[in-house]
């Protein structure tokens, strides 16, 4: 018998949050049909987006 404990994190400790935002339909709806040529959920594309926009990102 293995006596290792099962360790089990909290939400939340992976390093993401969960969060409300407010977006336009007419976006959501490109998401999702995005989401479904890719077969990435609407959650990851939407995480894929984000990081490449941060990352690229210029201000002046």
């Amino acid at each position: 018998m293995n006596n290792e404990p099962l360790v089990i994190k909290k939400r939340g400790d992976d390093g993401t949050r969960i969060i409300t935002v407010r977006i336009r339909e007419d976006t959501l709806n490109t998401l999702d049909r995005i989401a479904g040529e890719t077969n990435y959920s609407r959650n990851e594309l939407i995480n894929l987006i984000l990081a490449h926009g941060v990352k690229n990102l210029k201000i002046e």
